[in-house]
């Protein structure tokens, strides 16, 4: 590419949008990156190149960034169920004119054997478990554990990457840990923990497949939260190698 150096705003926090950042920076003649991360992990991942932490105030305030930074392209590669920001993004990108894209990984695919209950939302994950088990791995973060505080019959384990706050189910275990994972671990980790139902949301990815393969193997029924749906209007691809075409594209 030649002519002027074009700032790019990545919208991050995931595996996804950390090697875009990467990618990026390994250009820096043609591509100044600037990752912007919500803070809500105590030790993040930090990519190259310039790292912003913290909300921008609502799609105005993010409006503001984008003018005040002269950034030509966003990217949205916020987690799959970081809605609020997402919807941000796409009413600022409007406002400024500059160009936004969704990066998102493919959702899992049900495969032969599974047990799996979609549901719309964590209540209604926690009002269907009483049904499907006793022994719950859940794996949807510490933020939403509000949602199966009320559930008091059945007993937790759960894994987040830090420590959650209340409220939260009463009989719980914590687990301190993040990805990747391994399917001999998953095993190991279910059967030690005499887990019989899983709880996830749709998030894609590999980093935390093994889970799913685990419990098919098991034959544990499965609860998978379905992911929010992208914006209107907004492009969406796959993966980093879409993401650098599609910004080549429209910043030629």
């Amino acid at each position: 590419m030649t002519g002027r150096q074009r700032h790019v705003l990545v919208l991050g926090g995931t595996t996804e949008g950390r090697r875009l950042a990467e990618a990026l920076a390994a250009d820096p003649a043609a591509w100044r990156v600037t990752s912007s991360l919500a803070g809500r992990v105590e030790r993040p991942r930090l990519p190259p190149g310039e790292v912003r932490t913290g909300g921008f105030g609502g799609p105005a305030g993010l409006a503001a960034w984008l003018r005040a930074h002269a950034v030509d392209a966003v990217i949205d590669a916020t987690h799959p169920f970081a809605g609020t920001m997402s919807f941000n993004a796409a009413e600022a990108a409007s406002a400024t004119h500059v160009p936004l894209l969704a990066l998102r990984r493919p959702g899992w695919v049900a495969g032969p054997g599974d047990r799996r209950h979609p549901v719309a939302s964590l209540a209604e994950a926690a009002r269907v478990l009483p049904g499907l088990g006793r022994r719950v791995f859940l794996t949807t973060g510490r933020t939403g554990l509000g949602a199966f505080a009320g559930v008091t019959d059945l007993w937790f384990l759960v894994r987040s990457v830090d420590a959650p706050e209340p409220p939260h189910p009463p009989l719980m275990e914590v687990l301190l840990d993040r990805g990747p994972f391994t399917l001999d671990g998953e095993l190991e980790l279910m059967r030690r923990h005499r887990v019989d139902v899983l709880v996830t949301k749709d998030s894609g990815g590999t980093a935390t497949a093994p889970k799913l393969a685990a419990a098919r193997e098991l034959g544990l029924s499965v609860v998978v939260v379905e992911r929010p749906p992208v914006p209107g209007g907004v492009p969406v691809v796959p993966d980093v190698p879409g993401a650098l075409e599609w910004l080549r594209a429209r910043t030629a």
